[in-house]
């Protein structure tokens, strides 16, 4: 089992698949760093040599992923708490920061019932 950045990546799936178990790596990403690396998008993860591996977490080691990636996307959600910005208050209060309807579905975010524009939901 292949570790890149501190993320086991699964043998049995193809290596532009097991690269987006890794935090911040998305399909398109993988196949990109793949093309780069020169590794086969369609091997196996597992099947991977070691200079196909080192050539890998090289290219991987480019990009901002995991705890990195985690710690900035914090800072910018803090950053706009402290400055009081729209999206900021909407963070704070729990409620939807990008436009959803709050009268309707937004249970996943705002838990059991929040006062909305003075309308108590149950």
């Amino acid at each position: 089992m292949a570790r890149i950045k501190g993320v086991d990546i699964p043998n049995e799936k193809h290596t532009c698949i097991a690269l987006t178990s890794i935090h911040g790596i998305g399909r398109n990403l993988a196949k990109t760093i793949c093309r780069d690396a020169k590794v086969d998008p369609a091997k196996k993860a597992g099947e991977l040599t070691q200079e196909e591996q080192i050539r890998l977490r090289d290219e991987v080691g480019k990009y901002l992923t995991e705890g990195d990636l985690r710690r900035e996307v914090s800072m910018n959600i803090k950053t706009k708490m402290e400055i009081n910005s729209y999206q900021g208050t909407r963070h704070k209060r729990g409620l939807p920061v990008r436009g959803q309807r709050t009268n309707r579905n937004a249970r996943t975010r705002k838990g059991r019932g929040k006062v909305v524009a003075n309308k108590k939901k149950v």
